[in-house]
């Protein structure tokens, strides 16, 4: 019997895998597509060659660094659950591409590498997890190795992020002697290389249990269950999934994603505790995702996915309501009709086509520029989702083109780029070059390299005289007016129009708005569709 719309999305697990680079993210998430069957081998970011039929990071740039730098989407089922996951860029430069990313998701995977513990990426991406009381189930990895003590890492995620961390199990042992975990929530444990039921067992004292471990180090092992059941608040009360919910408790689970230890643990943790897609706000209403209309946003640009085919797809997040391959929808910026004749699935790089999706589910919509970052697509209903940000450049270089006839295609390549995030361009009114303006300088590298692989326009970058950007506005169209009129040389329009005043650094940045009175900037934009 087919399910109802309602039991379709419930069944739905939206979620990004968050953490610094080099934690272990991406081979997560192929071990992860390895146990939805999305994917026949998994190897290791750093594996030789092209063996890998489909890959989380699949640009040339991602393969020669051994990091992220696009989020990836993959859909697959486990367990009669269909999961969506969002791969996202660990490095701090492509960090608009991630934010963007979790504003499309319902719940975070954090990655903690076990001998680094929390660092610097993890922190600041939990801190946008936690504006969007996003709930995170935390994956502390690499267990095989030496890590440092599991009841200091607990600490420093309680201390270091004022979260309350719940281990649902407990490591048995460390480094070469990791033999497996003990689950917390029922005496059982899982050995590597061992059915991945496990085995039940009385408590930490089990025969079971002692012959896993050296006499000292099961006494260690003893004296830490019971700490960590006496301390962990979440075992005073039972385990509190309000307060997962609410994004101020987080269940730590341990192993190692390159032994495929541990990855089911996460799989099932999201299957029970993390929620189902969520209601969505717009600036009209808040939309419910059991509606029966379909409503999506979307969220990422993606070109050249397919370098044969030029191909340009759009990420959508399906809202509310069911999609049916071939219906008409409407693009609300524009008002025009868009039909979904080819919505796409996505294994990494292997796509399939999506013949019906449900609120939840993160579709690609194949499309020729008709599609932005920001875009509502609803059946008829003029709402428009909010919450999608684009955030003023750290730094701003104009583009230096070694052969003048390729100007077009470069002018093309630029606006084409631009659109999907990967960096964002400015005109000067005054004539001059355009201006790209980036996060951070690999942005510029992956620019160059997309330019030249993609577009066949190799270009370099020159400084330019200005180092601060910001979108401004006016309660007063006319007192707009005049101020650009009186600073042409300083404002700009980026690709959506909006006007921008450049200065050559903050102070001269508040000097020039000191003397706008009724002048508003603004250092990040709220891209609407």
């Amino acid at each position: 019997m087919p399910l109802t719309l309602a039991e379709e999305v419930a069944r739905r697990r939206t979620f990004a895998i968050i953490s610094h680079p080099d934690a272990g993210k991406t081979t997560l998430t192929e071990k992860l597509l390895l146990f939805g069957g999305a994917i026949q081998l998994a190897g290791h970011v750093r594996a030789k060659g092209d063996r890998r039929r489909t890959r989380s990071d699949w640009m040339a740039i991602e393969r020669q660094r051994g990091i992220s730098v696009v989020t990836s989407v993959m859909t697959f089922e486990y367990n009669a659950c269909v999961f969506n996951l969002l791969d996202t860029p660990g490095h701090e430069d492509f960090s608009e591409d991630t934010y963007r990313t979790l504003t499309a998701v319902d719940a975070a995977v954090m990655v903690i590498d076990g001998a680094k513990g929390i660092e610097d990426r993890t922190r600041k991406l939990f801190e946008i997890c936690r504006l969007r009381d996003i709930p995170i189930v935390t994956f502390i990895n690499k267990m095989d190795r030496e890590t440092r003590e599991p009841l200091d890492l607990i600490d420093e995620i309680e201390k270091g992020l004022a979260l309350t961390a719940v281990p649902m199990v407990w490591p048995i042992g460390t480094a070469k002697n990791f033999a497996g975990t003990y689950d917390l929530t029922e005496p059982r444990i899982r050995k590597l290389d061992s059915v991945p039921e496990g085995e039940v067992v009385t408590g930490p004292d089990d025969p079971k249990v002692t012959a896993l471990l050296q006499e000292s180090a099961a006494a260690h092992f003893r004296e830490e269950i019971a700490l960590v059941q006496s301390v962990t608040h979440g075992f005073e009360h039972g385990f509190d999934r309000q307060a997962f919910l609410e994004g101020h408790l987080s269940p730590v689970y341990f192993g190692s994603a390159i032994k495929n230890f541990g990855v089911r643990d996460l799989l099932e943790a999201l299957i029970t505790y993390a929620p189902p897609p969520r209601d969505q706000k717009a600036r009209q209403r808040t939309v419910k995702a059991s509606e029966s209309k379909l409503t999506g946003v979307v969220f990422k640009i993606q070109a050249n996915m397919d370098p044969n085919h030029r191909d340009r797809i759009a990420f959508m997040r399906v809202c509310s309501g069911k999609l049916t391959r071939g219906m008409r929808t409407t693009i609300v910026r524009t008002g025009k009709s868009l039909a979904l004749n080819a919505p796409q699935f996505f294994f990494a790089q292997d796509r399939s086509l999506a013949e019906e999706a449900y609120a939840g589910d993160v579709v690609g919509i194949p499309n020729h520029g008709v599609l932005r970052i920001g875009d509502t697509l609803t059946e008829g209903e003029d709402i428009v989702f909010t919450g999608v940000p684009s955030f003023a450049p750290e730094i701003l270089r104009r583009v230096k083109l070694g052969d003048p006839m390729k100007a077009k295609k470069l002018r093309s390549a630029l606006e084409e780029l631009a659109e999907e995030g990967v960096v964002q361009l400015f005109t000067p009114l005054d004539g001059s070059g355009a201006i790209v303006g980036v996060v951070g300088a690999l942005q510029l590298d992956v620019l160059k390299d997309r330019l030249a692989q993609e577009y066949g326009v190799p270009v370099e970058f020159e400084t330019t005289r200005f180092e601060v950007l910001r979108w401004i506005s006016a309660e007063k169209k006319l007192v707009l007016d005049q101020f650009v009129e009186g600073n042409r040389s300083a404002v700009a329009h980026d690709l959506d129009g909006a006007p921008v005043l450049l200065a050559s650094s903050a102070f001269n940045l508040n000097y020039t708005l000191e003397r706008a009175p009724g002048l508003k900037a603004a250092k990040i934009k709220e891209i609407h569709g």
